[in-house]
């Protein structure tokens, strides 16, 4: 095929010898631009003015409607605060002996008092509703009584308040008034005809305006236009020089533009250039070593899905030669069980994530991204997939996963999960109609366990306990730690005949007499025993929070009743109920009467032994029982809301010592404090927090916010506004107790997150159990990836240090460096460090 062609001659060869400028008429183009520009100028302009005309238009009868809603709004809003205080002062004066006990009496100061009020009601109700005096159209009797309480709320075109009466000789009575909000209707129209006059009247002079500055602009452009022909013509004339200097040589395939103008020139020029790219640059080899040096797995396709070749990384991560799939489709490369969701056309910027089959079988986990290939020639289309091994990301997520649902020490469910397992046990039972226990156990006296053997003596009796429940119980019950030494027991294989109570409390003494078996511990032996509470669905409850309240009823009886016991719940058992009523109307007062108390634990820089900052702890002290500790009365302060008051309570009293220490020039490093979940959901959150601080003079980087995983994944879209208005404050954010909640890692990415604090769980038996090393070493390497710092709580001993240490962990926190303390006791921590006689300071030597 290339003799022929080259034989016939060509208008567009310029190559070297045989190419000769024609002659054409100078400035070819100019006219072509010059029409164009005229088409364009006369569009523009028409485009422009009604452009302008309609956007003026819109702007200001929004800016209008948005000026008549705010004075409406307003003037709403003035009538409510004129409705509040007058009934405030119309109860005040109801109060007072000179109100006068007749209703006669109490009708004509309530006659006077509409008519300086301006209301269309004034109505007195006794505490059972009923109307013992007014003034006014009482046909609206019924909007008052449906208004609460101590509020002021709009209905049917009226503002209504309601308060209560402070006169005790009506105890419960109130007093309302209603107001009409017709005039500020009225009101609101009026300016509204009033601004759309003025719009008018302001839209004809712009419009005018507009225009003219519309045309003034369009004749710019059509100069520059001009310009931009004359340079055009110039510039193609050049490239077309540029071109023929650059390309030479007997070429057949050109391109055949049949024009005689610089356009014509110019693609005849870009054809040889093409050409001559096409057979000098790029080579095969080249492309070759490219793909290959490269890390990612890649696989090109064709448009059909067939593999036309792979790359080393490719073949590496296959365990197969490159040449092994060639030929073959792109489904033979992915597992059976992700083929149906993998789609060639699914091609975005975000990575995706399948399973890829090797070659010897084995399922590889990857993070891919498919890419088209788009080119004049359909031979040269297709994908490149480029693919990332996943397989040790799976795995730390798997085992997040496996530690948020299962406890790290017993190897059982945990109270989260425990509790999801408990609901789908009530929902089987309901479909069934069947019937099955709870069992609450508790072990008795394990604070003498521990005292007496030490924590890895109570971790042995836990750790023996739930073995011999597994070994014991049926396989179908279900076991689950709840905290510390509480246990709860699920048994759904009760017998269906009247003598279910006796067989379920055989059972249960059975349990209490196989954990009453002695335990070996150091060459000594452990005796434990249990209490047990049982409750039955559906007859002691029929959702999961009552029936664990049931069983931890019955279990508190049977503990009362001296341990190694079981007791079954009966409905007289509230004692437990009124004890946590009783402790909470004592919290609340403690807190009205300034009785809580912030301590501070020393924050420890690993690197260099010095104090890194601190996190303020809450401590109430009963005088009757001592100290209250968090775990019990911060669960009482989130039902009932007083947790909000507690954390101002505590954000403040944190500035307030942390202002005190930087005017005795001592700089504690970075105070962390606890952030609740219903602190997040507060309105203006941020603002109230930057409000702290700027009444303390204390600035928010000087602060960390610590919040748990179940925090933050709570409504997270919400929760990444408000963390990230933190963070912009200055504020460092913190994940606390990270690793028993249910993030996946991926999430992480999107909250503004500064540190990790690894749960003390881990941290306690990292230095001796393999398992905990690799998870805390684990999470430090993602903490440091993700460019966190990385804090470890519960440091107790200096081989807990230790391994800290060598894993790279930041900082550390525990009884190591002391127990809580005072602001006052903290502060002279400070001061000894800044003296260099810090006590802790040689442990890091």
């Amino acid at each position: 095929m290339r003799g022929p062609a080259a034989s016939r001659p060509n208008n567009n060869d310029i190559r070297p010898g045989r190419f000769s400028r024609p002659v054409m008429k100078p400035l070819s183009l100019v006219p072509k631009y010059l029409l164009i520009s005229v088409l364009i100028s006369t569009a523009a302009v028409a485009v422009t003015t009604v452009t302008l005309y309609l956007t003026f238009r819109s702007s200001l009868e929004s800016a209008l409607a948005a000026t008549s809603r705010a004075h409406e709004e307003r003037a709403q809003e003035a009538t409510r605060s004129h409705a509040l205080a007058t009934t405030l002062a119309i109860a005040a004066r109801l109060a007072e002996p000179a109100a006068g006990d007749g209703r006669e009496d109490r009708d004509r100061m309530l006659s006077r008092a509409i008519e300086l009020d301006g209301a269309a009601l004034i109505v007195v109700l006794d505490a059972e509703g009923a109307p013992t005096g007014h003034a006014g159209d009482i046909g609206r009797l019924g909007a008052v009584r449906a208004t609460p309480v101590g509020t002021t709320m709009n209905m049917g075109g009226s503002i209504i308040a309601r308060l209560p009466l402070a006169d005790p000789a009506q105890p419960g009575g109130t007093v309302g008034q209603v107001f009409d909000t017709a005039p500020i209707a009225a009101d609101t129209e009026s300016l509204r005809d009033l601004l759309a006059r003025a719009r008018a009247e302001y839209g004809r002079r712009s419009l005018l305006t507009g225009a003219l500055i519309a045309l003034a602009i369009v004749a710019g452009a059509v100069l520059l236009l001009v310009m931009f022909a004359f340079r055009q013509v110039r510039d193609i004339r050049r490239l077309i020089d540029g071109v023929q200097r650059l390309t030479g040589g007997n070429y057949d395939a050109t391109l055949a533009l049949r024009r005689s103008d610089e356009i014509g020139q110019l693609a005849g020029a870009f054809d040889q250039l093409r050409e001559t790219l096409r057979t000098t640059t790029i080579s095969r080899d080249y492309l070759d070593r490219v793909l290959g040096s490269m890390n990612e797995a890649l696989i090109l396709t064709d448009p059909d899905g067939r593999i036309r070749r792979i790359n080393q990384a490719a073949a590496r991560l296959l365990e197969t030669e490159e040449t092994d799939y060639i030929g073959k489709t792109v489904n033979e490369v992915i597992a059976p069980d992700r083929r149906e969701a993998f789609r060639l056309e699914d091609s975005a910027s975000t990575a995706q994530e399948s399973t890829l089959l090797s070659k010897a079988g084995v399922e590889i986990p990857v993070s891919f991204t498919i890419s088209a290939i788009h080119d004049a020639r359909e031979d040269a289309r297709g994908f490149i997939i480029a693919a990332r091994n996943i397989a040790e990301r799976k795995m730390a997520e798997q085992r997040i996963r496996y530690l948020a649902r299962i406890d790290a020490l017993t190897k059982v469910p945990n109270r989260m999960q425990f509790q999801h397992l408990l609901q789908r046990a009530i929902a089987r039972a309901s479909r069934t109609g069947r019937r099955f226990a709870l069992l609450y156990l508790d072990v008795d006296r394990f604070k003498d366990i521990n005292d007496i053997y030490g924590h890895a003596g109570g971790d042995t009796c836990l750790e023996t306990l739930t073995d011999r429940l597994r070994h014991f119980l049926p396989d179908r019950a279900v076991i689950g730690r709840f905290a510390g030494d509480e246990f709860g027991i699920i048994l759904d294989d009760l017998d269906r005949s009247g003598a279910q109570t006796q067989q379920l409390a055989q059972r249960c003494r059975d349990i209490l007499r196989e954990l009453a078996q002695p335990i070996p511990f150091r060459g000594q032996h452990i005796h434990m025993t249990a209490s047990v509470g049982v409750a039955v669905y559906p007859v002691d409850a029929n959702n999961v929070i009552d029936l664990v309240r049931s069983a931890d009823s019955a279990l508190y009886h049977a503990k009362h009743s001296g341990g190694d016991t079981l007791e079954f719940f009966d409905p007289a058992m509230n004692a437990a109920a009124t004890e946590r009523l009783m402790l909470k109307s004592k919290l609340r007062r403690a807190y009205e009467r300034e009785e809580l108390l912030v301590h501070y634990q020393p924050k420890v820089d690993v690197r260099t032994g010095r104090i890194a900052g601190a996190e303020a702890l809450v401590r109430w002290e009963m005088s009757e029982r001592g100290i209250v500790m968090p775990s019990e009365f911060i669960p009482l302060a989130e039902e009932s809301n007083l947790i909000l008051d507690i954390g101002e309570w505590v954000l403040d009293r944190v500035c307030q010592d942390f202002s005190t220490w930087q005017k005795q020039r001592l700089f504690p490093g970075k105070v962390s404090l606890n952030l609740s979940l219903k602190q997040l959901r507060q309105p203006n959150f941020s603002g109230r927090v930057a409000e702290i601080f700027r009444r303390h003079g204390v600035p928010p980087a000087s602060l960390e916010l610590e919040i748990t995983e179940s925090t933050l994944m709570e409504n997270a879209e919400r929760t990444v506004r408000i963390l990230d208005e933190l963070y912009n404050m200055g504020l460092s954010l913190a994940i606390d107790d990270f690793g028993t909640g249910y993030s996946s890692l991926s999430a992480l990415q999107k909250f503004p997150i500064t540190t990790l604090k690894i749960d003390q769980s881990f941290v306690r038996d990292a230095a001796t159990d393999a398992d905990d090393a690799i998870i805390v070493n684990t999470i430090i390497q993602m903490g440091h990836g993700l460019n966190l710092d990385v804090i470890a709580e519960g440091v107790e001993f200096p081989s807990q240090l230790r391994f800290l240490r060598s894993a790279g962990c930041d900082f550390v926190q525990g009884l190591l460096f002391g127990y809580p303390m005072s602001a006052p006791e903290f502060m002279a921590l400070l001061a000894s460090q800044q003296q260099g006689t810090a006590a802790f300071k040689a442990m890091f030597a």
